[in-house]
């Protein structure tokens, strides 16, 4: 509340200081307010209706500054905005911030109508109210108190809100007419005003240019299809053009798919009657194509997510039919030895995938050794070495499934470039393994998986003379060769560094043990353990010393000695009775 508070002072103070000026007139920065305004209240995240409430009590709040109510609590009088009350730019503010409001709810209910097909009718309703209050501000920017930049942004506003209502229409002429129009408008401002506008102008301009190829694809321009797969390929066209580019480009593979019958591979041809299978294989060559002419890895994971998903449907697809082709196969009496055409078709996809796999972990692996040999800094924790040792592991789990795919394994030549492939990576993961240990100073370990990682890569030499296609796309051998060279030189190096400090450290121990400080006062040692949290100072716990025992006493006389009688003394007791009881009693016998 309070940034939409601060954001309306700006508006009203830069539009007061406008009319201050003596040629100026009301002015509004209309694109500038709705990105802002996007950017803070939700669409950042593409949550519409925030925004869409933020509209709301925007425009609550300038009717009340304003003045300009809508009746009282008990019953709605409605006002529309003339010319004559154009004393204020905030009047232009409350129609814009209706079309925004009622854009936004139409770009919710876009969101809701791919579950709920009925809401598109509200959708189209909603965008049609957007662009009816756009050509209300459009006429109040004719006045003669409006600048000429607010007119020619109106204008632009109205064009696009009226090319999206044509658009989701499915008018492709008219929406491309008015597109167009709103693209001419923001090139002409975006070279006539400052470099922070002219970015919003371009924005918005490369923002409205994929919309214009697509209606150009639909009235029937070919050429475009080509400029809407290189916007795919940079990412461009988000949000609603998304899901239109990836709709134009399966139906442009459906139509090629019709004319696709039969796939060779591996020597053998096999019928692929399945739709789904067809235009995922129509497309393999220009996904792959458009991973190698990716500009960054952001772009080419995010492609070759894509493959693969596309890849795992279409799995799907041709194993439902197999399962049905096995039932059928029960029942019957056909010969089950010879792998069936759907089986080797099932076999042929989950080797691209595996092999989609293996590229694109090679290249996150590439990725990773680039920033490994980078320095380090503490403030963020950089890539390891167990990093790759994963990613090489996924590889070779990769090529072990690849090795018992059905329908090949009496295809020797393939098993052997499997085999060939597989030590190619067992290489680079002992590699990797090794600087692990070098990590933790275990040098006799990293010292035999160096060893390890020549032979691996001895061999690979060894057999790689007959299989040079199949090495086009492997890492180089002969680099890691050299690399394993020079990383053990300095291994052997930082193990004799590190031998001649620990040998150091453990004649230390024997003058701190054997001598304490307290019997050496008079020999001068550098010993650092003495400013340390155990210094040896004095013996601890002292030594047992010898001291003179207390002297014990034995009563030896005591046994020989004869003690005089005592009988007079001790106490006669008298004799009992009645008589002695009333003696007792009256004090006579004490």
């Amino acid at each position: 509340m309070a940034a939409d508070k601060q954001n309306e002072a700006k508006v009203s103070s830069t539009d007061e200081n406008k009319e201050n000026l003596a040629e100026g007139g009301l002015g509004l920065e209309i694109l500038q307010i709705i990105k802002e305004s996007q950017q803070q209240h939700g669409l950042r995240h593409g949550d519409y209706q925030r925004y869409r409430g933020y509209c709301s009590r925007r425009l609550r709040r300038l009717r009340k500054t304003l003045g300009f109510k809508m009746g009282n609590r008990h019953k709605f009088v409605g006002k529309k905005i003339t010319v004559e009350m154009l004393s204020d730019s905030r009047y232009l503010l409350i129609v814009l911030m209706e079309a925004e409001r009622a854009w936004s709810y139409a770009m919710q209910l876009k969101q809701e109508a791919n579950t709920e097909p009925r809401k598109r009718f509200h959708l189209l309703a909603r965008l049609r109210k957007a662009a009816k209050h756009s050509e209300r501000l459009e006429k109040l920017c004719e006045s003669p108190r409006v600048d000429a930049k607010t007119k020619l942004e109106a204008q632009a506003y109205t064009a696009y809100l009226l090319g999206m209502v044509e658009f989701e229409l499915q008018e492709w002429k008219r929406a491309m007419e008015a597109f167009n129009k709103c693209k001419t408008i923001y090139e002409k401002l975006a070279s006539a005003f400052t470099e922070e506008l002219a970015v919003l102008y371009r924005q918005r301009v490369e923002e409205i240019s994929p919309n214009i190829r697509y209606c150009a694809y639909n009235i029937g321009d070919q050429n475009a299809i080509n400029d809407l797969m290189q916007m795919r390929l940079t990412g461009g066209g988000g949000g609603m053009m998304a899901e239109k580019l990836e709709a134009l480009i399966t139906q442009a593979r459906t139509k090629q798919a019709a004319t696709m019958s039969e796939v060779e591979w591996r020597g053998r041809t096999v019928p692929v009657k399945i739709d789904k299978a067809r235009i995922f294989l129509l497309g393999l060559a220009d996904n792959e194509a458009a991973i190698a002419q990716a500009s960054n890895e952001e772009t080419k994971e995010h492609l070759y997510e894509t493959l693969l998903a596309e890849c795992r449907d279409t799995i799907q697809a041709v194993r439902e039919e197999l399962k049905a082709e096995v039932k059928q196969r029960e029942r019957g009496s056909e010969e089950s030895g010879k792998v069936s055409n759907m089986q080797f078709l099932h076999s042929y996809l989950t080797y691209i995938k595996l092999c989609t796999l293996v590229k694109r972990n090679e290249s996150m692996a590439h990725t990773l050794q680039a920033k490994l040999k980078e320095p380090q800094t503490d403030e963020k924790r950089g890539p390891r070495p167990q990093d790759l040792i994963r990613l090489y592991d996924i590889i070779l789990q990769s090529l072990a499934e690849l090795s018992s795919l059905q329908g090949l394994e009496d295809d020797h030549i393939f098993q052997k470039e499997v085999s060939l492939k597989t030590l190619v990576y067992k290489a680079y993961r002992c590699f990797f393994i090794a600087q692990s240990y070098v990590l933790v100073k275990k040098w006799s370990e990293a010292l035999v998986l160096y060893e390890r990682v020549l032979k691996y890569a001895k061999e690979v030499q060894s057999k790689a003379k007959g299989f040079n296609n199949s090495l086009k796309d492997l890492p180089d051998v002969q680099e890691l060769i050299a690399g394993v060279s020079a990383e053990k030189y300095s291994l052997q190096a930082a193990a004799i560094l590190d031998s001649d400090e620990n040998a150091e450290v453990l004649t230390q121990p024997q003058v701190k043990d054997v001598m304490p400080l307290c019997d050496r006062l008079d020999l001068f040692h550098l010993d650092s353990t003495l400013v340390g949290k155990q210094p040896n100072l004095v013996h601890f716990p002292p030594d047992f010393q010898p001291i003179p025992c207390k002297p014990l006493f034995f009563d030896l006389a005591l046994n020989h000695v004869a003690f005089p009688p005592l009988d007079d003394k001790v106490e006669q007791k008298g004799k009992g009775g009645l008589t002695g009881y009333f003696k007792n009693m009256f004090g006579f016998g004490s």
